[in-house]
């Protein structure tokens, strides 16, 4: 079984076999995915926190978690690769992680008594250093969440400069663009065909809203990115397009 675990990891279909496998309450299949996916979990991790991770590390333990997570909460509809999905679990994770442990030595310094005449300078030092490492972990954050959407585009034939030449001019085009991403992106039947065919459900778009299908395909490259940007935890991401993709 784990050798086929492991060929599975390397096969985007069978490994989403065998993770639905897991989840269904097969605990042979669930420790050896986890066994097998170790390596995938310390490079993860390791991209995640900028760091060599192994086993002894509590960054690892957080990391393991998220994979068993991403396995739990793992929807082959809504997710093409499970490996993109845990990558994902695993990195929000960690963020959080780290995040609670620099909150807990900002309140350490703050409750730290004054010895000496250093101290205040010492307190002012280390705070620009956490400001300075929490900037860095956001930079870090965004440049991931591009690459994976980068990547996700890719499967639809998209690419950013792409976007940048077919997103609508005018501001009731590009509204109207939105309406049907968001209308696809809150119905499972028009997301999964989306998901599934690589390609806009135009007729049932057609159905179900009053725009013309020459509408909808002079904008399918932009109504496709925003389906899958509304689908995502790219949270960087929408929080800089806010307000302009509308």
């Amino acid at each position: 079984m784990l050798l086929s675990i492991i060929h599975g990891l390397f096969e985007k279909q069978n490994m989403n076999q065998l993770v639905l496998k897991a989840k269904a309450g097969n605990e042979e299949v669930l420790n050896d995915l986890l066994f097998a996916g170790t390596p995938f979990i310390k490079r993860t991790a390791s991209f995640v926190c900028k760091r060599p991770i192994d086993e002894h590390d509590e960054e690892f333990s957080v990391a393991m978690s998220g994979f068993y997570e991403a396995v739990i909460a793992f929807n082959v509809k809504e997710a093409a690769s499970f490996q993109t999905f845990a990558h994902l679990i695993i990195k929000r994770r960690l963020i959080d992680y780290l995040r609670r442990e620099t909150t807990l030595k900002e309140r350490h310094m703050l409750l730290e008594p004054a010895n000496d005449e250093s101290s205040d300078q010492h307190f002012i030092f280390d705070k620009q250093s956490i400001h300075t490492y929490n900037e860095k972990q956001r930079a870090t954050s965004r440049k991931d969440e591009l690459i994976h959407y980068k990547n996700l585009l890719a499967e639809f034939n998209l690419t950013f400069e792409q976007l940048t030449k077919s997103s609508p001019k005018h501001a009731d085009s590009r509204k109207t663009a939105f309406q049907i991403a968001q209308l696809i992106a809150d119905t499972e039947e028009l997301y999964t065909y989306l998901i599934k065919n690589k390609k806009l459900p135009s007729k049932d778009i057609e159905a179900l809203v009053e725009v013309s299908r020459k509408t909808v395909e002079r904008h399918r490259k932009y109504i496709i990115s925003v389906v899958l940007l509304l689908k995502s935890d790219f949270h960087y991401i929408k929080d800089y397009v806010k307000g302009v993709m509308q």
